[in-house]
């Protein structure tokens, strides 16, 4: 049974990789199995400058998933390049994907111009759908003119392959890919988060401290799959598929609506083995659906 996947130039053992901002940078896992069976990690969202994030609280429970608003805490590029990816270096060899945030069309350039000149990163994905930042963020994915000036103005400094995630927080995302693939970049990944709120009825306040977040789990997995769908049928660039995934019975559905890569997010907060987990289950299932290549399915639930 053969796993891998060759994308941006680079081979992936499988599909299976830790989406960002659910597994850390990565090495905070590595206590708990080897993290070397990983397709790969996309590395927690990263911003030109150190982020607390929002105050607390920034969880809350949902039927299906949870609902964050962590707001992109991190400690800024530079710490992560000179402190947090060489930890992750001593327990992970392979490949990893830097994902990007920011405010302002130069603080993603100037991120996105600091990861490239790291080896041990393999594609950049640019961050244009989280909706738990005020400024930037999702405000560059809701519309396409914003979108295709960012990607342009980053396309000539980029030097890796430049991945877009996409947020579901639009009427159209078919639009919003397209001009994404218009303006140069190599592929998507989709989805982001939600949005969505929930209430104390105690205290007759909003539960999380700026009112609402990003919804994610295994409620929007159906959502995902749609979009993943759509946007397979009307671009040519690859699909990371991102949206609830929690089996290898999802990472089959969504490669089979187009993704050629999965991340897995929330599934990660709930059982922190759930990908060792869906990567060993996923050889069984490709036994049991006579699946000898998982290339042979991508996209397969298109053909006519």
């Amino acid at each position: 049974m053969n796993k891998t996947i060759t994308l941006f130039n680079h081979t992936f053992k499988n599909p299976i990789i830790p989406a960002s901002g659910c597994f850390g940078f990565g090495y905070e896992f590595s206590d708990l199995y080897d993290l070397n069976i990983l397709g790969s990690i996309a590395l927690k969202g990263t911003t030109k400058d150190a982020r607390y994030g929002n105050p607390l609280p920034r969880i809350a429970e949902c039927p299906g998933g949870l609902i964050n608003a962590i707001g992109l805490q991190n400690p800024g590029v530079e710490k992560v390049i000179s402190e947090e990816l060489p930890k992750l270096r001593t327990v992970y060899s392979d490949k990893v994907i830097a994902n990007v945030g920011g405010h302002s069309k130069e603080e993603y350039m100037a991120v996105v111009q600091a990861f490239c000149q790291v080896d041990d990163v393999v594609a950049i994905e640019l961050n244009i759908s989280c909706p738990n930042v005020k400024g930037g963020g999702m405000a560059f994915g809701q519309d396409p003119q914003i979108a295709y000036d960012l990607i342009k103005a980053i396309r000539p400094i980029c030097t890796k392959p430049l991945i877009v995630k996409l947020s579901p927080n639009v009427t159209d995302i078919v639009a919003m890919a397209k001009a994404c693939e218009a303006a140069g970049c190599d592929g998507f990944s989709l989805i982001n988060t939600l949005v969505g709120m929930r209430i104390d009825i105690k205290r007759r306040r909003p539960i999380i401290s700026v009112t609402s977040g990003g919804y994610s789990g295994p409620g929007v997995f159906p959502i995902a799959l749609k979009m993943v769908y759509q946007v397979y049928e009307n671009t040519k660039l690859p699909i990371i598929g991102i949206g609830g995934i929690s089996s290898a019975n999802d990472v089959i559905e969504m490669m089979m609506a187009g993704a050629s890569l999965v991340e897995v997010g929330a599934a990660n907060l709930v059982d922190p083995y759930a990908c060792p987990k869906i990567i060993a289950d996923l050889e069984h299932k490709m036994q049991e659906l006579k699946i000898t290549n998982l290339t042979d399915i991508i996209g397969i639930a298109h053909c006519k």
